[in-house]
């Protein structure tokens, strides 16, 4: 492709993935959007960009990418395992003046602030439309860093619909449970939009939503993290059982635990609030280390 191109001549995406011959791969969990207008809503949802350098896994051939460019990020930096993407992505680098920096990599294996190369006086945002086989494990990496409030400021990213659902969901519902707390305890997550399953080439076989997740300091931050991870795990690795059953894997008495943490032997997982589940690890944590 011409190497003379600019933000405002850059190709149709499904011209790129003609020239490129971009196919999209399961193995990669890939789906492409190519409305650009879509992606530019999308980058709207990560906030003010002009002061931010954002993250991006899995750009394939570049639809949000020129989005969040388009949109006045400072810069971005994009991740892609799929080399045959990269192409298609230096011609939008080369366009933008290289405010698009591409790593060829695994995405579970980077270390971000280190990618990104963060500047005094800029936000750094995550903003994905990550790919189905990493996209719970990498959300789940950024939730659970050991130190928190963590460097970045907001993660704007695309799942299914079901697991949007999931990160979103209340107490007494089905779709509640580990993402849910893990989510809501460091932070305020929202679904920002829903993405019918049209918009993508290929369209998967189910809808998506972007959720929008600003951190903040954690309803009591003197819990342990692995503690509260266990504690939960364990609660909804069974979660028709009641607590009493459910946590009786833990290394401490389960109906002392429940009893000082004010939580009834006969209570199931999904019936539990983020806090009661905080006071449950805090408790299960004095009696660990007693």
């Amino acid at each position: 492709m011409q190497n003379n191109l600019s933000s405002e001549t850059l190709p149709p995406l499904r011209e790129v993935i003609r020239e490129y011959d971009l196919r999209a791969k399961k193995s990669f969990g890939q789906n492409f959007l190519l409305d650009l207008n879509l992606t530019s809503k999308i980058a709207r949802v990560a906030g003010d960009l002009t002061n931010s350098i954002v993250y991006e896994v899995g750009p394939g051939p570049g639809g949000l990418t020129r989005g969040l460019l388009s949109n006045g990020a400072h810069r971005v930096v994009a991740v892609e395992m799929d080399q045959r993407c990269l192409p298609a992505l230096t011609d939008i680098s080369n366009a933008y003046q290289s405010k698009l920096t591409v790593i060829h990599g695994d995405a579970l294996k980077i270390d971000e602030p280190a990618a990104m190369q963060l500047e005094p006086g800029f936000k750094a945002r995550i903003a994905s439309n990550l790919p189905y086989n990493v996209g719970t494990l990498l959300f789940i990496k950024w939730l659970t860093l050991d130190e928190w409030l963590p460097w970045y400021s907001s993660l704007t990213l695309m799942f299914q619909k079901e697991v949007a659902e999931r990160i979103v969901a209340k107490p007494n519902t089905k779709a509640y449970g580990r993402l849910s707390v893990l989510a809501q305890w460091r932070g305020n997550v929202r679904i920002a939009m829903n993405v019918p399953a049209a918009a993508f080439t290929p369209p998967p076989k189910v809808d998506s939503a972007i959720i929008h997740f600003e951190p903040s300091e954690p309803i009591d931050k003197s819990v342990n993290l692995k503690d509260l991870e266990l504690v939960v795990e364990k609660a909804f690795g069974q979660r028709r059982k009641m607590l009493r059953a459910s946590l009786k894997s833990l290394p401490v008495d389960t109906i002392e635990l429940l009893n000082m943490s004010n939580i009834q032997e006969t209570a199931r997982a999904e019936t539990l609030s983020v806090a009661d589940f905080v006071r449950l690890a805090k408790h299960y944590q004095l009696l660990r280390t007693a």
